[in-house]
């Protein structure tokens, strides 16, 4: 039998009792490229396997994991909340306005 826990608050979760939430991350390198003129005589299919035989050639799992990775967490209900509340984790700013 699988056994899950909330991956926030490592609260046991039973299948039978407990509702359980997938979260699924994924990061990924924006390659935003300036907009070139394509000539017509430009192979792109070519340059698309040059681009790809580079990465093989250079496949190492720091870089990879710089430019693509997931990420899968379960959470309990009561963290589902938290999260979708504030999924980046942000703190929330407090104002210090006068008494007047």
């Amino acid at each position: 039998m699988i056994h899950y826990s909330c991956d926030l608050c490592k609260r046991p979760l039973d299948p039978q009792d407990d509702l359980r939430y997938v979260v699924k991350i994924e990061v990924y390198a924006a390659l935003d490229q300036e907009q070139e003129v394509i000539e017509e005589d430009q192979d792109n299919l070519l340059e698309m396997q040059e681009v790809f035989q580079r990465l093989d050639d250079h496949a190492d799992e720091t870089i990879s994991a710089e430019v693509y990775q997931t990420m899968r967490f379960d959470l309990c209900p009561d963290c589902r909340k938290r999260f979708a509340k504030n999924p980046l984790g942000r703190e929330s700013k407090k104002f210090n306005f006068s008494q007047n």
